[in-house]
């Protein structure tokens, strides 16, 4: 095993440390710049976004809470930009790129990625690199289309494009995007405010590099990589030499019925691990595909749920983890593949990575969670502005239980990380919505001796004269599976009361809804940790209390018996359920 402590390092660790989290504050000051400048509340209210300080060589200095989706492949993007316009010896202080291009950037067109060059005494020295989701990107429907079968329908496909030359602003490339857009005013906002992060991060570095010097600054950084490495060496030769498999399914594409296949197999040998996809689904009709890069973040989001998750993500970390991906598979799309949906496949393959390390790494694993981001999206012309809105929220779930805890409730799904929900103070008063009921799923939880975390109910009333309605919602045939003998967690669920009746539907494109119409979405909980007669039966009594299972689950899911008008566990007929 290899010992961090005894390595050399070229600059002094004090100085080392206050270099790494000075990065880490400027990458912070980025994303607040980001949330506070921009106009849509998918950003400054659910922070759909991301930020992250490189060096010249696009290796990661410091990045902020946000998406790990996106915080995983921001450097690919850089790299592409570099490639594109033939190298680095291109850039110039002042410069300004935009992106979108899913073969590239590895998501759908709606995260839009926005780079500047960093210059410290005309030496370049590093990129400030912002994505953030803008609501609409002149796809075929408003937001973006559920059902689409090729990219040409999700929007306008930006490759990298220089939007500011030298310090001016190229108006007439930026006016072609966003003009293309049904909130042309809303993506201005929201590109300007990009811009200023990226502005705010070439500030902050040259703050950095200039209170401590060019040599000194490099020196640190060098150590902060060396000692990511290292890190990721002692952690990754600890697990047992082997070959780990794991498969899973989602419910479909979204054009056709057929279910697609995601197949893992990791191994491990002495300090590198290998992440194969071969056998996974070729890429599908509809919009369960994506980029490349996008595959490559969500096997680092795995990564760092097991290996180092303590630790700060440096351009140090992954330097000894292979991905293996075919071409023209789910996983590597190539045009004209849709890719709208990116992130569902992507979450099963973190789950099913951590499944497949899960009989060597116990006390690190977790079950697995509700999945996908759970999206639901209203768009139409509110009544009394007379104005067109789009509401996209994606829906929190439940977590997968772990060795020492409950799994948690009402989270955000793995792929988007510190994404919020949209308060319902915002939605009613920004959108012709009623938020009538939101609270956590009884009994969702997959049970064990700790049990998966909550999924949520939340039930939306049509305010406006009419509207359409598209859903996503997954992972209803392959729900939250438990480990070591834990139970599955609840499936997700969608009702759609109106004045034809009640109809229960998971995946829509632009459905015709009503005033008075009422859509109550239910998502999925998280599956169990070991055996569920094994969890404390004061524990259970505890959940039933606090509404978290009914009197029926107790006692069938868990073996407890507990007396209703004592309020108490019966401790002999529980010993006795629990035997027989």
């Amino acid at each position: 095993m290899i010992n961090t402590k005894s390595a050399t390092f070229l600059e002094n660790p004090i100085t080392t440390e206050i270099i790494r989290n000075a990065l880490i504050s400027a990458a912070e000051e980025m994303n607040e710049s980001l949330a506070r400048s921009s106009f849509s509340p998918i950003i400054y209210e659910m922070k759909d976004c991301s930020v992250g300080i490189y060096n010249e060589n696009a290796e990661l200095l410091g990045q902020s809470s946000g998406l790990p989706m996106f915080l995983g492949n921001l450097d690919v993007c850089i790299i592409e930009t570099t490639r594109f316009i033939g190298g680095n010896k291109h850039y110039k202080p002042g410069d300004i790129y935009i992106m979108n291009d899913s073969y590239l950037a590895g998501s759908h067109l709606n995260d839009i990625t926005v780079i500047s060059p960093i210059f410290f005494e005309k030496e370049l020295v590093g990129f400030s690199a912002t994505r953030a989701h803008w609501l609409d990107i002149g796809a075929k429907d408003p937001g973006y289309p559920m059902d689409a079968t090729e990219i040409y329908q999700e929007g306008v496909r930006i490759p990298p494009t220089k939007i500011y030359d030298g310090g001016e602003p190229r108006k007439d490339i930026i006016n072609l995007i966003t003009i293309n857009s049904r909130m042309t005013k809303d993506a201005l906002g929201d590109l300007n405010a990009q811009i200023a992060a990226c502005r705010t991060g070439e500030k902050r570095l040259n703050d950095i590099i200039n209170k401590h010097g060019l040599k000194t600054f490099r020196r640190s950084i060098k150590d902060i990589f060396m000692q990511s490495e290292l890190l990721d060496k002692e952690q990754i030769s600890s697990i047992p030499d082997g070959i780990y498999e794991e498969v899973g399914y989602l419910d479909n594409d979204g054009v056709t019925d057929e279910p697609v296949l995601v197949k893992v197999t990791v191994t491990i040998k002495g300090e590198h691990l290998k992440i194969d996809l071969t056998g996974s689904s070729e890429q599908r009709q509809g919009m369960t595909n994506c980029g490349q890069a996008q595959t490559v973040s969500a096997c680092r989001v795995a990564f760092k749920h097991l290996i180092g998750p303590n630790s700060p993500v440096t351009g140090g970390n992954f330097k000894t983890m292979d991905i293996v991906v075919p071409k023209r598979t789910i996983f590597s799309a190539e045009e004209p593949a849709a890719c709208g949906w990116y992130f569902t496949s992507l979450g099963l393959l973190i789950d099913l990575i951590i499944k497949a390390l899960s009989p060597v790494l116990k006390e690190q694993s977790a079950a697995a969670h509700y999945g996908d981001s759970m999206v639901i999206t209203v768009a139409g012309q509110d009544d009394k502005t007379k104005s067109s809105f789009l509401y996209v929220e994606p829906t929190a779930g439940g977590w997968g239980a772990f060795s020492e805890n409950d799994g948690q409730s009402g989270l955000i799904n793995n792929s988007n990380g510190d994404f919020k929900n949209l308060p319902v103070e915002v939605l009613e008063g920004k959108y012709p919505l009623k938020v009538n009921s939101y609270g956590l799923r009884k009994n969702s939880g997959g049970a064990g001796k700790t049990r998966g975390g909550l999924g949520v109910i939340r039930e939306y009333e049509i305010r406006s004269e009419s509207a359409n309605l598209s859903l996503w919602f997954e992972r209803s045939l392959d729900p939250a599976w438990g480990i070591f003998e834990g139970n599955t967690g609840y499936p997700p669920k969608v009702t759609i009361e109106s004045s034809q009746g009640q109809e229960q539907i998971l995946k829509v494109n632009s459905k015709l809804v009503q005033r008075g119409d009422f859509v109550r979405v239910e998502t999925g909980g998280g599956g169990g940790f070991g055996h569920p007669f094994t969890r404390l039966p004061e524990l259970v009594l505890e959940d039933y209390l606090d509404g978290y299972i009914d009197i029926d689950t107790a006692l069938v899911e868990y073996g407890v018996v507990i007396d209703i008008n004592l309020q108490e566990v019966n401790q002999q007929k529980t010993k006795e359920y629990r035997n027989k």
